[in-house]
Protein backbone atom coordinates (compact mmCIF):
# COMPACT_ATOMS: atom_id res chain seq x y z
CA UNK A 1 0.00 0.00 0.00
CA UNK A 2 1.66 3.49 -0.93
CA UNK A 3 1.17 6.25 1.36
CA UNK A 4 -1.02 8.59 0.28
CA UNK A 5 0.04 12.34 -1.15
CA UNK A 6 -1.16 14.31 1.92
CA UNK A 7 -2.11 13.10 5.35
CA UNK A 8 -4.45 14.54 8.15
CA UNK A 9 -2.87 15.23 11.14
CA UNK A 10 -4.61 16.84 13.91
CA UNK A 11 -2.75 19.88 16.01
CA UNK A 12 -1.31 18.92 19.25
CA UNK A 13 -2.18 22.41 20.33
CA UNK A 14 -5.87 23.66 19.04
CA UNK A 15 -6.92 20.10 17.96
CA UNK A 16 -7.30 21.30 14.21
CA UNK A 17 -6.85 18.74 11.38
CA UNK A 18 -4.19 20.00 8.93
CA UNK A 19 -3.66 18.60 5.61
CA UNK A 20 0.00 18.00 5.42
CA UNK A 21 2.11 16.40 2.57
CA UNK A 22 3.92 13.14 3.16
CA UNK A 23 7.42 13.98 2.60
CA UNK A 24 6.53 17.07 4.79
CA UNK A 25 5.86 15.54 7.95
CA UNK A 26 9.95 15.63 8.99
CA UNK A 27 10.28 19.19 7.88
CA UNK A 28 8.56 20.49 11.37
CA UNK A 29 4.96 21.57 9.44
CA UNK A 30 2.96 24.01 11.76
CA UNK A 31 -0.80 24.09 12.32
CA UNK A 32 -2.27 26.31 9.61
CA UNK A 33 -4.71 27.17 12.59
CA UNK A 34 -2.86 28.12 15.45
CA UNK A 35 0.77 28.18 13.60
CA UNK A 36 2.18 25.81 16.18
CA UNK A 37 4.34 23.40 15.67
CA UNK A 38 2.30 20.13 14.38
CA UNK A 39 4.93 17.91 16.03
CA UNK A 40 6.28 18.58 19.57
CA UNK A 41 8.49 15.52 20.40
CA UNK A 42 5.98 15.32 23.24
CA UNK A 43 2.99 13.44 24.39
CA UNK A 44 -0.27 15.18 23.61
CA UNK A 45 -2.88 15.45 27.05
CA UNK A 46 -5.80 14.42 25.89
CA UNK A 47 -9.56 15.35 27.01
CA UNK A 48 -13.09 13.99 25.55
CA UNK A 49 -12.95 16.08 22.88
CA UNK A 50 -9.35 16.22 21.91
CA UNK A 51 -9.43 12.14 22.26
CA UNK A 52 -11.79 11.97 19.54
CA UNK A 53 -10.05 14.27 17.16
CA UNK A 54 -6.81 13.09 18.09
CA UNK A 55 -8.32 9.80 17.60
CA UNK A 56 -10.39 9.45 15.01
CA UNK A 57 -8.49 12.19 12.72
CA UNK A 58 -5.29 11.89 12.42
CA UNK A 59 -3.71 9.61 9.61
CA UNK A 60 -1.14 8.30 11.56
CA UNK A 61 -1.30 5.60 14.20
CA UNK A 62 -2.03 7.20 17.70
CA UNK A 63 -0.95 5.44 20.75
CA UNK A 64 -2.96 6.34 23.68
CA UNK A 65 -1.68 5.90 27.70
CA UNK A 66 -4.92 5.26 29.88
CA UNK A 67 -3.24 6.65 32.91
CA UNK A 68 -4.18 8.56 36.68
CA UNK A 69 -2.12 10.41 38.73
CA UNK A 70 -2.45 8.34 41.61
CA UNK A 71 -0.76 5.35 40.05
CA UNK A 72 2.68 4.90 40.55
CA UNK A 73 3.86 2.71 37.61
CA UNK A 74 2.20 5.58 35.50
CA UNK A 75 4.02 8.16 36.95
CA UNK A 76 7.26 5.71 36.42
CA UNK A 77 6.69 5.40 32.97
CA UNK A 78 6.51 8.65 32.04
CA UNK A 79 9.31 9.68 31.14
CA UNK A 80 10.03 6.86 28.97
CA UNK A 81 6.67 7.07 27.23
CA UNK A 82 7.57 11.03 26.28
CA UNK A 83 11.07 9.49 25.37
CA UNK A 84 9.57 7.35 22.89
CA UNK A 85 7.15 10.02 21.59
CA UNK A 86 10.69 12.45 20.81
CA UNK A 87 11.75 9.13 19.33
CA UNK A 88 9.11 8.43 16.64
CA UNK A 89 7.13 11.35 15.73
CA UNK A 90 6.14 12.16 13.16
CA UNK A 91 5.80 8.63 12.17
CA UNK A 92 3.41 7.90 15.13
CA UNK A 93 1.20 10.35 17.54
CA UNK A 94 1.48 9.59 21.56
CA UNK A 95 -1.18 11.13 23.94
CA UNK A 96 -2.01 10.53 27.42
CA UNK A 97 -5.45 10.25 29.21
CA UNK A 98 -6.57 10.96 32.34
CA UNK A 99 -8.74 7.83 33.34
CA UNK A 100 -9.01 9.97 36.77
CA UNK A 101 -10.51 13.31 34.99
CA UNK A 102 -12.06 11.42 31.70
CA UNK A 103 -13.25 8.07 33.40
CA UNK A 104 -16.15 8.45 30.40
CA UNK A 105 -13.89 8.55 27.55
CA UNK A 106 -11.72 5.56 29.26
CA UNK A 107 -14.83 3.58 29.66
CA UNK A 108 -15.49 1.77 26.34
CA UNK A 109 -12.21 0.94 25.91
CA UNK A 110 -12.56 -1.30 28.77
CA UNK A 111 -9.37 -0.61 30.46
CA UNK A 112 -9.09 -2.35 33.76
CA UNK A 113 -5.46 -1.77 34.76
CA UNK A 114 -3.58 1.36 34.21
CA UNK A 115 -1.30 2.05 32.51
CA UNK A 116 -2.61 0.85 29.42
CA UNK A 117 -1.52 1.67 26.26
CA UNK A 118 -4.08 1.35 23.18
CA UNK A 119 -2.57 1.87 19.23
CA UNK A 120 -5.43 3.21 17.05
CA UNK A 121 -4.99 3.28 13.43
CA UNK A 122 -7.78 5.05 11.50
CA UNK A 123 -10.02 5.66 14.63
CA UNK A 124 -10.18 1.89 15.44
CA UNK A 125 -7.88 -0.07 17.96
CA UNK A 126 -5.42 -2.38 16.60
CA UNK A 127 -3.31 -3.51 20.07
CA UNK A 128 -2.74 -2.83 23.55
CA UNK A 129 -0.34 -3.91 26.45
CA UNK A 130 -0.87 -3.26 30.24
CA UNK A 131 1.75 -2.49 32.63
CA UNK A 132 4.36 0.08 32.69
CA UNK A 133 7.38 -0.49 30.16
CA UNK A 134 10.83 1.20 29.41
CA UNK A 135 11.03 3.77 26.33
CA UNK A 136 12.52 1.09 24.82
CA UNK A 137 10.10 -1.55 25.13
CA UNK A 138 7.69 0.52 24.20
CA UNK A 139 9.21 1.53 21.13
CA UNK A 140 9.42 -1.77 19.88
CA UNK A 141 5.97 -3.06 20.85
CA UNK A 142 4.79 0.47 18.88
CA UNK A 143 7.45 -0.80 15.93
CA UNK A 144 5.91 -3.91 16.08
CA UNK A 145 2.31 -3.01 15.62
CA UNK A 146 2.03 -0.10 13.13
Amino acid sequence: MTTPETLHIVCPHCHKTNRVAAEQLTSAPGCGSCHQPLFTGAPVELDADSFARQVGRNQIPVVVDFWAPWCGPCRMMAPGYAQAAQQMEPAVRFAKLDTEAFPHVAAPFNVRSIPTMIVFKGGQEVARVSGAMPPGEIMRWVQSVV
